[in-house]
C-alpha cells in the first residue's frame, strides 16, 4: 500500500485455487480482513462445466459475466438466472444451492463476497470515458477492477497506480476524506465497502470528473 491507501493488484499476481466444494478453481483478487476468516472476498470463477457452487452462511454474493457465451444458474428451489454477453450480473445469498451450467463453452465470472453484518457493498459496472472520482474515509473504501482498456488511479495530485485490463485495486480507508481520481478509457467494475446499513448512500459517490 502506497502513501495515499492505493494497492495494486495485478491480473498476474492472482492466487488460482480450487473451489472449498472442490468442483471448480478461482483467481482470489482480495480477501480481507484474513484469508481463513473474511468479510469481504473479490475473486474471478472459472467454470468449465456443470458444477454446483460451494455454500456460503451469511454470505451475499454478486456475479457478473466476464468472459464466454453465457452462464445459467439453476437454484435448487427452482429459481433461474441467465448471465448473458457481455456483462450481465445477478445478487443472491450465499448459503442458497445453486447449480452453474455454462452456455457452449467455459466461462469466467467475476465473483463479490461479503458479510452484510459486517459491511455493506455495492457494484457498479461503469464506462470509463475521460475521468471520475471516488471518495473514501474512515467507513468507505472502493474496489477497481478494470473489464476493458486501462486506468490510472490518482491520489494527491500524483498518479497513483495504473491498471491494464484484468488489473485490479483497492482504495483503502483512511483517516480524514480521500478523493481518488480514475481516468483512462474503456470499462470498470467498482465496489464500494462501506459500514453496515451505509450502502444506498453510497451510490453516487462515483461521480464523472
Amino acid at each position: 500500500m502506497n502513501d495515499h491507501g492505493v494497492v495494486t493488484i495485478p491480473a498476474t499476481e492472482y492466487r488460482r485455487s480450487r473451489w472449498r466444494n472442490g468442483r471448480g478453481w478461482t483467481r482470489e483478487i482480495l480477501v480481507l480482513p484474513d484469508p481463513d476468516a473474511w468479510d469481504l472476498r473479490l475473486s474471478i470463477a472459472e467454470v468449465d462445466a456443470a458444477a454446483d457452487f460451494s455454500p456460503f452462511d451469511g454470505v451475499e454474493r454478486e456475479q457478473v459475466l466476464l468472459h464466454g457465451n453465457g452462464l445459467q444458474l439453476h437454484f435448487d428451489d427452482g429459481g433461474r438466472v441467465d448471465l448473458l454477453p457481455p456483462h450481465q450480473r445477478t445478487r443472491f445469498a450465499g448459503d442458497r444451492p445453486v447449480t452453474g451450467i455454462p452456455v457452449d463453452g467455459p466461462v469466467q465470472v467475476f465473483n463479490l463476497m461479503w458479510r452484510p453484518e459486517r459491511m455493506s457493498a455495492v457494484l457498479f459496472h461503469r464506462p470509463l470515458v475521460g475521468g471520475m472520482w471516488c471518495f473514501a474515509d474512515e467507513r468507505t473504501a472502493w474496489a477497481v477492477h478494470v473489464l476493458a482498456g486501462a486506468a490510472r488511479i490518482g491520489a494527491g495530485g500524483h498518479e497513483q497506480a495504473t491498471l491494464a485490463q484484468g488489473d485490479s485495486a483497492w482504495l483503502a480507508p483512511g483517516t480524514g476524506k480521500q478523493r481518488y481520481s480514475i481516468d483512462g478509457g474503456g470499462e470498470l467494475l467498482l465496489v464500494r465497502v462501506a459500514g453496515p446499513g451505509d450502502a444506498v448512500a453510497g451510490l453516487d459517490d462515483a461521480e464523472p470528473a
